[in-house]
Protein backbone atom coordinates (compact mmCIF):
# COMPACT_ATOMS: atom_id res chain seq x y z
CA UNK A 1 0.00 0.00 0.00
CA UNK A 2 1.32 3.54 -1.09
CA UNK A 3 2.13 5.67 2.22
CA UNK A 4 -0.35 8.11 2.47
CA UNK A 5 1.28 12.07 2.59
CA UNK A 6 1.22 13.33 6.21
CA UNK A 7 -0.15 16.32 7.94
CA UNK A 8 0.02 17.96 11.29
CA UNK A 9 -3.02 19.02 12.32
CA UNK A 10 -3.77 21.16 15.40
CA UNK A 11 -6.94 21.77 17.28
CA UNK A 12 -6.60 25.26 18.99
CA UNK A 13 -9.61 27.54 20.64
CA UNK A 14 -11.16 28.06 24.12
CA UNK A 15 -10.87 26.09 27.16
CA UNK A 16 -14.19 23.72 27.98
CA UNK A 17 -15.07 24.23 24.12
CA UNK A 18 -14.50 21.06 23.20
CA UNK A 19 -11.20 20.04 21.49
CA UNK A 20 -9.56 17.11 23.67
CA UNK A 21 -13.29 15.30 22.77
CA UNK A 22 -12.91 16.01 19.49
CA UNK A 23 -9.63 14.50 19.44
CA UNK A 24 -10.90 11.71 21.05
CA UNK A 25 -13.68 11.39 19.05
CA UNK A 26 -12.03 11.60 15.52
CA UNK A 27 -9.11 9.05 16.91
CA UNK A 28 -12.51 6.56 17.67
CA UNK A 29 -14.14 6.64 14.82
CA UNK A 30 -11.15 6.42 12.82
CA UNK A 31 -9.96 3.23 15.14
CA UNK A 32 -6.94 4.96 16.17
CA UNK A 33 -7.94 3.83 19.24
CA UNK A 34 -9.93 0.62 20.32
CA UNK A 35 -13.12 -0.91 21.74
CA UNK A 36 -10.65 -2.00 24.78
CA UNK A 37 -9.16 1.48 25.07
CA UNK A 38 -12.15 3.43 25.54
CA UNK A 39 -13.58 0.89 27.94
CA UNK A 40 -11.04 1.35 29.89
CA UNK A 41 -11.30 4.91 29.69
CA UNK A 42 -14.62 4.87 30.81
CA UNK A 43 -13.43 3.32 33.71
CA UNK A 44 -11.19 5.70 34.87
CA UNK A 45 -13.98 8.50 33.68
CA UNK A 46 -15.96 7.10 36.81
CA UNK A 47 -13.53 7.41 38.89
CA UNK A 48 -13.19 10.63 38.60
CA UNK A 49 -16.40 11.64 38.22
CA UNK A 50 -16.76 13.21 35.22
CA UNK A 51 -19.33 10.90 32.94
CA UNK A 52 -18.63 13.24 29.59
CA UNK A 53 -15.26 13.16 29.56
CA UNK A 54 -14.06 9.94 28.19
CA UNK A 55 -12.92 11.15 24.67
CA UNK A 56 -11.11 13.93 26.43
CA UNK A 57 -8.83 11.47 28.25
CA UNK A 58 -7.55 10.00 25.56
CA UNK A 59 -5.14 12.60 24.77
CA UNK A 60 -5.12 13.84 28.46
CA UNK A 61 -2.56 11.03 29.73
CA UNK A 62 -1.56 12.63 33.21
CA UNK A 63 -3.31 12.17 35.90
CA UNK A 64 -2.80 15.89 37.09
CA UNK A 65 -4.98 16.92 33.94
CA UNK A 66 -7.58 14.19 34.67
CA UNK A 67 -8.31 15.66 37.79
CA UNK A 68 -7.93 19.02 36.78
CA UNK A 69 -9.98 18.62 33.40
CA UNK A 70 -7.31 20.46 31.71
CA UNK A 71 -5.08 19.73 28.94
CA UNK A 72 -1.46 20.61 29.79
CA UNK A 73 1.13 19.58 27.76
CA UNK A 74 1.64 18.64 24.07
CA UNK A 75 0.72 15.49 23.08
CA UNK A 76 1.28 13.52 19.43
CA UNK A 77 -1.53 11.36 18.33
CA UNK A 78 -1.76 9.86 14.59
CA UNK A 79 -5.04 8.79 13.04
CA UNK A 80 -5.92 8.31 8.83
CA UNK A 81 -8.07 9.58 6.83
CA UNK A 82 -9.28 8.46 3.50
CA UNK A 83 -6.70 10.55 2.12
CA UNK A 84 -4.31 11.54 4.71
CA UNK A 85 -2.11 10.42 7.43
CA UNK A 86 -2.70 12.73 10.94
CA UNK A 87 -0.83 13.71 13.53
CA UNK A 88 -2.15 15.80 16.07
CA UNK A 89 -0.72 18.33 17.56
CA UNK A 90 -2.80 19.04 20.70
CA UNK A 91 -2.50 22.30 22.37
CA UNK A 92 -4.29 23.11 25.41
CA UNK A 93 -6.69 25.86 25.80
CA UNK A 94 -5.85 26.54 28.95
CA UNK A 95 -4.56 30.43 29.19
CA UNK A 96 -0.84 29.67 30.99
CA UNK A 97 -0.35 27.11 28.29
CA UNK A 98 0.02 29.66 25.14
CA UNK A 99 3.63 28.63 25.24
CA UNK A 100 2.86 25.29 24.42
CA UNK A 101 0.24 26.14 21.51
CA UNK A 102 2.79 28.59 20.12
CA UNK A 103 5.22 25.41 19.52
CA UNK A 104 2.92 23.38 18.33
CA UNK A 105 1.36 25.98 15.80
CA UNK A 106 4.94 26.49 14.63
CA UNK A 107 4.77 22.36 13.07
CA UNK A 108 0.89 22.19 12.18
CA UNK A 109 -0.16 22.70 8.53
CA UNK A 110 -3.71 23.30 9.28
CA UNK A 111 -6.06 23.91 12.19
CA UNK A 112 -9.04 23.05 13.43
CA UNK A 113 -10.53 25.89 15.63
CA UNK A 114 -13.10 24.65 17.89
CA UNK A 115 -16.03 27.03 19.28
CA UNK A 116 -18.92 25.97 21.24
CA UNK A 117 -22.17 26.86 19.30
CA UNK A 118 -23.36 27.85 23.12
CA UNK A 119 -20.83 30.14 24.05
CA UNK A 120 -19.30 31.65 20.55
CA UNK A 121 -16.40 33.48 20.16
CA UNK A 122 -14.35 33.51 23.66
CA UNK A 123 -10.63 35.41 24.82
CA UNK A 124 -8.88 32.45 23.68
CA UNK A 125 -10.88 31.94 20.47
CA UNK A 126 -9.91 35.28 19.43
CA UNK A 127 -5.96 34.70 20.59
CA UNK A 128 -5.59 31.55 19.25
CA UNK A 129 -7.37 32.68 15.71
CA UNK A 130 -4.36 35.52 15.69
CA UNK A 131 -1.54 33.56 17.17
CA UNK A 132 -2.36 30.78 14.34
CA UNK A 133 -2.28 32.99 11.59
CA UNK A 134 0.96 34.85 12.70
CA UNK A 135 2.29 31.51 13.15
CA UNK A 136 1.78 30.62 9.69
CA UNK A 137 -1.24 28.62 9.34
CA UNK A 138 -2.92 29.22 6.50
CA UNK A 139 -5.53 26.66 6.04
CA UNK A 140 -8.12 26.36 8.75
CA UNK A 141 -11.18 24.48 9.47
CA UNK A 142 -13.76 25.71 12.09
CA UNK A 143 -15.44 23.09 13.79
CA UNK A 144 -18.53 24.33 15.39
CA UNK A 145 -19.10 22.49 18.45
CA UNK A 146 -21.74 21.04 20.99
CA UNK A 147 -24.79 21.18 18.26
CA UNK A 148 -26.30 18.84 20.75
CA UNK A 149 -26.40 21.23 23.71
CA UNK A 150 -27.89 23.92 21.30
CA UNK A 151 -30.42 21.65 20.38
CA UNK A 152 -29.38 21.11 16.84
CA UNK A 153 -30.80 24.98 16.12
CA UNK A 154 -29.14 26.22 13.05
CA UNK A 155 -30.26 30.30 13.88
CA UNK A 156 -27.46 29.36 16.72
CA UNK A 157 -24.71 28.04 14.49
CA UNK A 158 -25.43 30.41 11.93
CA UNK A 159 -25.08 33.27 14.67
CA UNK A 160 -21.43 31.32 15.76
CA UNK A 161 -20.63 31.05 12.10
CA UNK A 162 -20.96 34.83 11.43
CA UNK A 163 -19.09 35.77 14.18
CA UNK A 164 -16.28 33.92 14.25
CA UNK A 165 -16.63 35.04 10.40
CA UNK A 166 -16.26 38.68 11.56
CA UNK A 167 -12.59 37.31 13.57
CA UNK A 168 -11.01 35.43 11.22
CA UNK A 169 -11.18 38.01 8.31
CA UNK A 170 -10.08 41.00 11.04
CA UNK A 171 -7.12 37.81 11.78
CA UNK A 172 -6.31 38.08 8.10
CA UNK A 173 -8.11 34.86 7.05
CA UNK A 174 -9.68 34.46 4.02
CA UNK A 175 -13.17 33.49 4.72
CA UNK A 176 -14.17 31.51 1.23
CA UNK A 177 -11.34 29.44 1.78
CA UNK A 178 -12.56 28.30 5.48
CA UNK A 179 -15.13 25.43 6.33
CA UNK A 180 -17.45 25.71 8.77
CA UNK A 181 -18.37 22.21 10.61
CA UNK A 182 -21.58 22.02 12.62
CA UNK A 183 -21.11 18.90 15.10
CA UNK A 184 -21.62 16.83 18.26
CA UNK A 185 -18.03 15.31 19.48
CA UNK A 186 -20.41 13.99 22.67
CA UNK A 187 -22.92 12.46 20.59
CA UNK A 188 -20.98 11.64 17.49
CA UNK A 189 -22.68 13.88 15.16
CA UNK A 190 -21.04 14.80 12.06
CA UNK A 191 -17.69 13.91 13.32
CA UNK A 192 -17.45 10.76 10.84
CA UNK A 193 -21.02 10.52 9.90
CA UNK A 194 -23.85 12.81 9.07
CA UNK A 195 -27.00 13.25 11.02
CA UNK A 196 -31.29 13.47 10.62
CA UNK A 197 -31.05 16.20 13.61
CA UNK A 198 -29.22 18.53 11.62
CA UNK A 199 -30.89 17.84 7.91
CA UNK A 200 -30.57 21.47 7.49
CA UNK A 201 -27.12 21.05 7.04
CA UNK A 202 -25.85 19.48 3.95
CA UNK A 203 -22.04 20.24 3.76
CA UNK A 204 -19.16 18.17 5.27
CA UNK A 205 -18.45 16.31 7.56
CA UNK A 206 -15.21 17.08 9.76
CA UNK A 207 -13.64 13.66 8.71
CA UNK A 208 -14.59 14.80 5.23
CA UNK A 209 -13.25 18.49 5.68
CA UNK A 210 -10.18 16.96 6.77
CA UNK A 211 -9.42 15.49 3.56
CA UNK A 212 -10.32 19.16 1.75
CA UNK A 213 -6.90 20.56 3.26
CA UNK A 214 -3.61 20.37 1.01
CA UNK A 215 -0.31 19.04 1.67
CA UNK A 216 2.03 22.57 1.64
CA UNK A 217 4.99 22.35 -0.07
CA UNK A 218 7.98 21.44 1.01
CA UNK A 219 10.76 23.81 1.35
CA UNK A 220 13.40 21.85 0.08
CA UNK A 221 15.58 24.25 -2.13
CA UNK A 222 16.46 26.35 1.46
CA UNK A 223 19.43 26.22 3.14
CA UNK A 224 18.52 23.91 5.91
CA UNK A 225 17.13 25.63 9.10
CA UNK A 226 16.57 23.37 12.16
CA UNK A 227 15.79 25.05 15.26
CA UNK A 228 17.43 22.38 18.17
CA UNK A 229 14.23 21.58 20.98
CA UNK A 230 16.71 19.53 22.97
CA UNK A 231 19.94 17.95 23.70
CA UNK A 232 20.82 14.71 25.07
CA UNK A 233 23.97 12.89 25.87
CA UNK A 234 24.11 9.44 25.00
CA UNK A 235 26.55 6.88 26.49
CA UNK A 236 28.79 5.63 23.52
CA UNK A 237 26.85 7.81 20.67
CA UNK A 238 27.98 11.28 22.10
CA UNK A 239 25.89 14.42 21.82
CA UNK A 240 22.60 14.11 19.97
CA UNK A 241 20.41 17.38 19.26
CA UNK A 242 16.58 17.03 18.51
CA UNK A 243 14.45 19.04 16.28
CA UNK A 244 12.58 19.66 13.53
CA UNK A 245 13.92 20.57 9.90
CA UNK A 246 12.05 23.33 8.86
CA UNK A 247 13.59 24.35 5.69
CA UNK A 248 16.79 22.76 3.48
CA UNK A 249 17.76 19.11 4.14
CA UNK A 250 20.32 17.50 6.31
CA UNK A 251 22.43 14.44 5.25
CA UNK A 252 24.93 12.22 7.40
CA UNK A 253 28.27 13.55 6.73
CA UNK A 254 26.70 17.45 6.60
CA UNK A 255 29.19 20.47 7.65
CA UNK A 256 26.85 21.99 9.69
CA UNK A 257 27.30 25.10 12.10
CA UNK A 258 24.69 25.97 15.04
CA UNK A 259 24.11 29.74 15.78
CA UNK A 260 24.18 31.24 18.01
CA UNK A 261 27.10 30.10 19.68
CA UNK A 262 29.07 29.65 16.15
CA UNK A 263 29.76 25.49 16.94
CA UNK A 264 30.95 23.90 13.69
CA UNK A 265 30.72 20.20 13.21
CA UNK A 266 29.78 17.44 10.48
CA UNK A 267 26.77 14.89 11.28
CA UNK A 268 27.35 11.89 11.86
CA UNK A 269 24.15 9.63 12.03
CA UNK A 270 19.94 10.95 11.54
CA UNK A 271 17.29 8.78 13.08
CA UNK A 272 13.77 9.84 13.08
CA UNK A 273 11.75 7.43 15.38
CA UNK A 274 14.32 4.50 16.06
CA UNK A 275 15.25 4.06 12.04
CA UNK A 276 18.75 5.55 9.96
CA UNK A 277 17.56 8.57 7.74
CA UNK A 278 19.81 8.73 5.11
CA UNK A 279 18.14 12.52 4.56
CA UNK A 280 16.18 14.51 6.60
CA UNK A 281 13.13 16.57 4.90
CA UNK A 282 10.95 19.55 6.05
CA UNK A 283 8.44 18.32 8.92
CA UNK A 284 11.27 15.81 10.27
CA UNK A 285 11.27 15.67 13.28
CA UNK A 286 14.81 14.35 13.98
CA UNK A 287 17.81 13.16 16.57
CA UNK A 288 21.15 13.81 15.18
CA UNK A 289 24.35 12.77 16.00
CA UNK A 290 27.20 14.87 15.95
CA UNK A 291 31.22 15.00 16.37
CA UNK A 292 32.95 16.14 19.12
CA UNK A 293 30.70 18.96 20.53
CA UNK A 294 29.86 18.55 24.17
CA UNK A 295 26.44 19.17 24.93
CA UNK A 296 26.67 22.44 27.44
CA UNK A 297 28.04 24.09 24.25
CA UNK A 298 24.86 24.08 22.21
CA UNK A 299 20.88 24.46 24.09
CA UNK A 300 17.20 24.55 23.04
CA UNK A 301 16.58 27.49 20.96
CA UNK A 302 19.59 27.25 18.96
CA UNK A 303 19.57 26.85 15.33
CA UNK A 304 21.38 24.50 12.96
CA UNK A 305 22.44 25.58 9.45
CA UNK A 306 25.06 24.64 6.64
CA UNK A 307 28.83 25.64 7.49
CA UNK A 308 28.56 27.62 4.38
CA UNK A 309 25.70 29.59 4.86
CA UNK A 310 25.08 30.43 8.52
CA UNK A 311 21.72 30.87 10.20
CA UNK A 312 21.42 34.59 10.93
CA UNK A 313 22.27 35.85 14.55
CA UNK A 314 19.95 39.62 14.64
CA UNK A 315 21.52 42.02 16.95
CA UNK A 316 18.35 44.10 16.42
CA UNK A 317 15.65 43.07 13.88
CA UNK A 318 11.89 44.88 12.60
CA UNK A 319 8.68 43.79 13.17
CA UNK A 320 5.29 44.03 12.16
CA UNK A 321 2.83 43.13 15.23
CA UNK A 322 -0.80 43.04 16.34
CA UNK A 323 -1.46 43.91 20.01
CA UNK A 324 -3.70 40.99 21.45
CA UNK A 325 -4.11 41.47 24.73
CA UNK A 326 -2.20 43.98 27.08
CA UNK A 327 -3.60 45.23 30.45
CA UNK A 328 -2.18 48.54 29.25
CA UNK A 329 -0.36 49.74 26.37
CA UNK A 330 2.99 48.94 24.38
CA UNK A 331 5.64 51.78 24.65
CA UNK A 332 9.39 51.73 24.07
CA UNK A 333 11.39 50.29 26.41
CA UNK A 334 8.85 47.78 27.15
CA UNK A 335 10.75 44.30 27.67
CA UNK A 336 8.80 41.11 27.25
CA UNK A 337 9.70 37.34 26.78
CA UNK A 338 9.95 36.70 22.63
CA UNK A 339 9.02 32.89 21.57
CA UNK A 340 10.71 32.78 18.39
CA UNK A 341 11.15 28.92 16.86
CA UNK A 342 12.10 26.85 20.02
CA UNK A 343 13.63 29.89 21.33
CA UNK A 344 12.54 32.34 24.25
CA UNK A 345 14.18 35.42 25.43
CA UNK A 346 13.59 38.66 26.85
CA UNK A 347 14.02 41.81 24.09
CA UNK A 348 13.59 45.42 24.20
CA UNK A 349 10.78 47.24 22.00
CA UNK A 350 13.39 50.10 21.05
CA UNK A 351 11.28 52.09 18.52
CA UNK A 352 7.69 52.42 17.29
CA UNK A 353 8.01 53.28 13.85
CA UNK A 354 4.71 53.41 12.97
CA UNK A 355 0.81 52.29 13.13
CA UNK A 356 -0.94 50.57 10.39
CA UNK A 357 -4.41 50.42 9.70
CA UNK A 358 -5.03 46.57 9.95
CA UNK A 359 -7.33 46.57 6.91
CA UNK A 360 -5.89 48.54 4.23
CA UNK A 361 -2.29 48.30 5.54
CA UNK A 362 -1.84 52.12 4.72
CA UNK A 363 -0.07 54.13 7.84
CA UNK A 364 -2.26 56.02 10.40
CA UNK A 365 0.67 57.62 12.36
CA UNK A 366 4.33 57.77 12.29
CA UNK A 367 6.28 57.03 15.36
CA UNK A 368 3.30 56.69 17.89
CA UNK A 369 4.08 57.30 22.02
CA UNK A 370 2.40 53.71 22.41
CA UNK A 371 0.03 51.13 20.77
CA UNK A 372 -2.74 49.65 22.50
CA UNK A 373 -4.84 45.65 21.74
CA UNK A 374 -5.82 45.52 18.08
CA UNK A 375 -3.18 48.11 16.94
CA UNK A 376 -0.42 46.27 14.12
CA UNK A 377 2.63 48.94 14.08
CA UNK A 378 5.76 48.74 13.31
CA UNK A 379 8.55 48.21 15.68
CA UNK A 380 12.24 47.70 16.48
CA UNK A 381 13.37 45.25 18.86
CA UNK A 382 16.32 44.56 20.30
CA UNK A 383 17.61 41.07 22.18
CA UNK A 384 19.09 41.13 25.08
CA UNK A 385 21.25 38.30 24.19
CA UNK A 386 22.34 36.90 20.63
CA UNK A 387 19.38 34.86 18.86
CA UNK A 388 18.91 33.34 15.50
CA UNK A 389 16.02 35.17 13.46
CA UNK A 390 15.41 35.38 10.27
CA UNK A 391 13.50 37.70 7.73
CA UNK A 392 9.81 36.41 7.37
CA UNK A 393 10.44 36.67 3.59
CA UNK A 394 13.28 34.87 3.36
CA UNK A 395 12.72 32.02 6.20
CA UNK A 396 8.81 32.53 7.00
CA UNK A 397 9.36 29.43 9.93
CA UNK A 398 12.26 31.40 11.64
CA UNK A 399 10.53 34.67 11.26
CA UNK A 400 7.22 34.97 13.45
CA UNK A 401 7.34 35.06 16.91
CA UNK A 402 4.71 35.33 20.06
CA UNK A 403 5.38 38.01 22.36
CA UNK A 404 4.37 36.81 25.91
CA UNK A 405 3.64 39.02 29.89
CA UNK A 406 1.97 38.36 32.87
CA UNK A 407 1.15 34.71 31.90
CA UNK A 408 -0.37 35.87 28.37
CA UNK A 409 0.55 36.44 24.92
CA UNK A 410 0.45 40.00 24.81
CA UNK A 411 1.07 40.47 20.73
CA UNK A 412 2.33 38.34 17.55
CA UNK A 413 4.49 38.87 14.84
CA UNK A 414 6.85 38.58 12.23
CA UNK A 415 10.07 39.96 10.93
CA UNK A 416 10.34 42.40 8.11
CA UNK A 417 14.44 43.15 8.46
CA UNK A 418 17.00 41.52 10.33
CA UNK A 419 20.38 43.61 11.41
CA UNK A 420 22.99 41.08 11.56
CA UNK A 421 24.93 40.96 14.90
CA UNK A 422 28.32 41.62 14.17
CA UNK A 423 31.22 38.67 15.34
Amino acid sequence: MAEKPHMNLIFIGHIDHGKSTTVGRLLYDTKAITEQDMKKLKEEVSKYNRPTFEFAFVMDQLKEERERGITIDIMHRDFQTPKYYFTIIDAPGHRDFVKNMITGASQADAAVLVVSSVDGVQSQTREHAYLAKVLGINQLIVGVNKIDAANYDRAKYDDTKSKVGELLKTVGYNLEKVLFIPYSALEGINVSSKSEKISWYSGPTLLEALDTLQVPQKPLDKALRLPIQDVYSIAGFGTVPVGRVETGVMKPGDQIIIMPGGVKTDVKSIEMHHTQLQKAEPGDNVGFNIKGVDKKNIKRGDVVGPASNPPTVASEFTAQIVVINHPTAIAPGYTPVFHIHTAQIAATVTELVEKKDPKTGQTLQKNPEFIKNGDVAIVKIKPTKPIVIERYSDFPQLGRFAIRDMGQTVAAGVVLDVVKKEN
